[in-house]
């Protein structure tokens, strides 16, 4: 059901982002065919591509068109302030899969990459494709095992891969438009920008890949998205801190398909989250729903979700998550490290069908304080074959931990409002599960408060 006054309290920001400061529109247009692009998908075009950029860029600012039909092989793209890269409807730009073709530090390994640019963006109908089939080395149905370009000690671990797209300290970004396709690694991240549109943008990653993240904010504050249809294996929209907060985060109008956590924040969440909203969305299939793990002592405060239809069901235990539609944590990465809070989070209208029930864990010196449900419907059933009874605290903290499913399981909380809840248990698939409406663990609980709350059987 629609909320009238939540969605004029989001309004007003979304439509100042949408109107303020557009990115670069222009008479100009710079064709790479006519820097040389021959766009048939096995000669590398990363020259002429390049040169359009940097003639458009030299002309103060205008459109870099890649016509179509045409596979445009490229090695890293560097966008300029006021350039907006345009891929034809038809066209595709295709991403490198040799190492070479990506600068020697890690951290710009993209295959688009504006950094310190002010009006630059993506646009036009086309496709950007990262060809992430080609990172996989043992494909599986469970989850692939993909290359690692780990031998310089660049980078560490099994994600050294290129991303596909990348914004770093950059403002005024647009992207609008396009299809963003298989990506090594994790599609669209924005790092330290400031006043950023995302809008009518479809991601689409292997099912089976990890790290291939839909859209990762990182430092980055006053951002909008909106239309956005994502349909990959990591998590899909996932704000993180790092090196500055995250603020005035707005998504609304999407559609979510993972193998991981549809909404998720963290888990590097070194620095605060504030003012975030996420206002009709529908998540599908997905192993969790809106979460946040903040490990790396940041604190959350003022989030709102609203307007949000989900299913959330298990898959297999090497991906985190346990089917849990809501899973609000907070606890330390490591002994030593500090512990955030979360505070004053909304769930309002809000309705699912899961394979596990609600999970809110604070931590000892990391309470959750002041959670309110609102108009909220569960619905519990089973319908795959995997093991539950299991809580899933990773990463860090208590990894898998063996317990009882709940309807909600509370941990270390200060302050939770339940106003019309409604838990709804299909009672013919739970065979063989312990069940109860609501869990505590040995922890503290306080300023608890019930209204109109109900937990039935159906069948």
């Amino acid at each position: 059901m629609a909320s009238p006054p939540l969605q004029l309290a989001a309004a007003p920001f979304l439509l100042l982002l949408l109107l303020v400061i557009p990115a670069a529109r222009s008479s100009r247009v710079f064709s790479v065919a006519d820097y040389g692009a021959a766009g048939d998908g096995s000669c590398y075009d990363t020259a002429a591509i390049q040169a359009a950029v940097d003639a458009c860029a030299a002309a103060g600012g205008g459109r870099v068109l890649l016509p179509a039909p045409g596979n445009y092989l490229t090695a890293t793209v560097h966008l300029r302030s006021r350039v907006v890269l345009e891929v034809a409807p038809g066209a595709r730009l295709l991403g490198g899969t040799r190492q070479a073709d990506y600068p020697p530090e890690s951290r710009r390994w993209y295959v688009v990459l504006a950094e310190n640019t002010t009006g630059a963006g993506i646009t036009g109908g086309g496709e950007i494709n990262g060809q992430g089939g080609a990172f996989v080395v043992t494909p599986s149905e469970v989850k692939n095992v993909m290359v690692s370009w780990n031998a310089t000690g660049d980078c560490l671990g099994d994600e050294c891969r290129p991303r596909l797209v990348g914004f770093i300290d950059s403002k005024d970004v647009r992207i609008h438009d396009i299809t963003l396709n298989q990506p090594a690694y994790w599609c669209l991240h924005l790092v330290r920008c400031d006043n950023t549109v995302i809008r009518n943008v479809s991601i689409f990653g292997d099912f089976n890949s990890p790290n291939n993240d839909g859209i990762d904010i990182t430092d980055s504050n006053n951002t909008v998205i909106t239309d956005c249809h994502i349909d990959t294996g990591d998590d899909a929209l996932c704000p993180k801190s790092s090196a500055g907060p995250v603020y005035n985060l707005t998504a609304t109008n999407c559609w979510i398909r993972t193998k991981s956590c549809a909404i998720k924040f963290g888990s590097r969440s070194s620095f605060n989250f504030n003012k975030l909203v996420f206002d009709n969305i529908t998540i599908v299939d997905s192993h969790r729903g809106l979460g946040m793990q903040i490990r790396d002592g940041g604190n959350v405060s003022d989030v709102l979700f609203s307007n949000i239809k989900m299913s959330t069901r298990y898959y297999h235990p090497l991906w985190w998550g346990r089917a849990e539609p809501i899973y609000i944590t907070t606890c330390p990465r490591q002994a030593n490290s500090k512990e955030g809070t979360i505070s004053d989070i909304r769930f309002i209208n809000i309705s699912s069908v899961s394979e596990n029930g609600v999970f809110l864990a604070g931590s000892k010196h990391g309470l959750l304080r002041n959670l309110k449900f609102k108009n909220v419907n569960l619905t519990y059933k089973r319908w795959t074959n995997y093991t539950g009874g299991l809580y899933d605290y990773r990463p860090g903290c208590e990894q898998m931990v063996k317990h009882k499913t709940g309807g909600m399981m509370l941990e270390h909380i200060s302050g939770l409002e339940i106003y019309n809840v409604r838990m709804r248990w299909a009672r013919g698939s739970l065979k063989g599960w312990d069940v109860n409406p609501i869990l505590f663990r040995p922890s503290t609980i306080d300023k608890l408060s019930f209204h109109d709350w109900q937990s039935v059987d159906v069948q």
